[in-house]
């Protein structure tokens, strides 16, 4: 009699796969039961945690929206803060008098400094396009932005736009 109800409870370690849905269950669930406690099995640890996370991943998608606004607010209070205090702390004065709005102006870097689109904080078109660039003695910058004047005095460039969704989805216009 113990070696029938301790082979009944090995049933619950044996997995079968239910050849009409694939889902995969116990011998032991097919409505046997047993009068002594049964050992957990590695499907049953991995369903409770499966559960858990499915519970977390809920919470989380029913938060998301409001969490990606309230970061957005925080980043663009932030950057904007930032972008004036560089602004006004970096900006030579030839800069400064072009009375430019910081939140037009987009950092490069190298080899040219800042790309403007002015007017696109304010208005619902960019008035035009700029290309900021302090001098300097560097001769390969100067060469390499020379380079880039040339392209565009000769209008041999195509411009295209790239947009990138909260989810990494990238779109080509």
């Amino acid at each position: 009699m113990k070696e029938l109800f301790k082979e009944f409870s090995e049933f619950r370690r044996i997995l079968c796969l239910c050849p009409c849905c694939g889902e995969i269950v116990r011998v032991s669930d097919l409505h046997i039961y047993a009068k002594k406690p049964i050992i957990n099995t590695w499907l049953d640890n991995f369903e409770n945690k499966n559960y858990k996370f499915g519970t977390k991943e809920n919470k989380f998608e029913e938060q998301e929206a409001d969490l990606r606004r309230k970061a957005q607010e925080r980043g663009r209070k932030q950057s904007q803060e930032i972008l004036n205090k560089f602004f006004n702390d970096h900006m030579t004065p030839a800069f400064i008098k072009l009375k430019l709005d910081p939140v037009d102006i987009k950092p490069v870097f190298n080899p040219i400094d800042f790309l403007v689109f002015n007017g696109m904080n304010t208005k619902e078109t960019v008035d035009n396009i700029m290309l900021l660039s302090k001098e300097t003695s560097n001769e390969q910058l100067n060469c390499l932005r020379n380079q880039i004047k040339t392209i565009i005095e000769k209008k041999q460039y195509d411009w295209q736009v790239t947009r990138i969704s909260q989810e990494g989805a990238v779109e080509y216009e």
